[in-house]
């Protein structure tokens, strides 16, 4: 599981999230879905969205979750969200963006073309480095900050947090106990479920199983690289990906970086597929 796909599941189950990440959210917050959008001609697709209810027309959300530095992401996202802006304009009042870097180092250098864009308040930057203390912050953001925290010192805030989610209601301490278990699991690699249960002082069983979220996460950011490269899937290959286990998955996100067309995913798939 990639730290995008950790972000993106992280948002799709606790949506609220956006009431902490911007500093004046709309009064409906809580009704909004993230989700994922395209737009065609040309075909592209927006991975993280916050979406007001249906039939309510409100202020669009786009989320760039940013770990390594890119010089032109702002190019790019500007131009994306002012198509999709535009081909849905009566949907939404209007549009903000979240960009989420682990520290201003990883910023893009050139910032001046933007500079309308980036002070004039439709834009949050937030930098998880700057954000305080972890054990001061909101559980689900003390998640986010999770992922970057040194690895000598995530074990132990991640049974704070651990600790933590037991004041909540349990369906949602529930899926806080995964999350930190899949953030620990990505953070120290091919880490055995043995040596998870020790780091944190739990038992695995307690949870959903943090193989299965890790999968599921996976095929995510499968799915969304093969179709910003190839367009539309047919339902055979996101069946056939959406199948295979962990480690093939794993396999497979490295392959794709190699392959040149559709024809190849189906040929690896027919080779790797049960």
């Amino acid at each position: 599981m990639r730290r995008d796909s950790i972000f993106y599941y992280l948002f799709s189950q606790a949506p609220g999230l956006l009431s902490e990440l911007v500093p004046d959210p709309p009064a409906n917050a809580d009704a909004y879905r993230f989700d994922s959008v395209a737009v065609k001609e040309p075909r592209f697709e927006i991975d993280g969205v916050f979406l007001p209810p249906e039939g309510n027309p409100g202020i669009v959300f786009f989320v760039e979750v940013q770990f390594q530095r890119d010089e032109r992401l702002y190019e790019r996202i500007f131009a994306e969200v002012m198509l999709y802006f535009y081909r849905n304009r009566e949907s939404f009042t209007n549009w903000q963006v979240i960009v989420i870097y682990p520290s201003r180092s990883t910023e893009q250098s050139d910032l001046l073309p933007h500079s309308s864009f980036l002070n004039g308040g439709q834009v949050h930057r937030i930098y998880l480095d700057e954000l305080g203390d972890i054990n001061q912050l909101p559980l689900w953001v003390g998640l986010m900050v999770l992922t970057t925290v040194d690895e000598s010192q995530a074990p132990q805030e991640a049974r704070e947090l651990l600790s933590r989610a037991q004041a909540v209601p349990t369906a949602e301490s529930r899926v806080i106990i995964d999350m930190v278990v899949t953030i620990i699991s990505y953070r120290f690699g091919q880490i055995t479920r043995q040596e998870v249960e020790r780091m944190l002082d739990i038992t695995l069983e307690e949870t959903k199983l943090y193989q299965g979220i890790k999968a599921e996460g996976e095929v995510d950011v499968i799915l969304r690289q093969l179709r910003k490269r190839f367009g539309n899937l047919s339902e055979d290959i996101q069946s056939s990906i959406s199948a295979l286990p962990l480690t093939s998955l794993e396999e497979l996100s490295e392959a794709l970086l190699d392959f040149s067309d559709v024809a190849e995913v189906q040929s690896w798939l027919a080779k790797h597929s049960d």
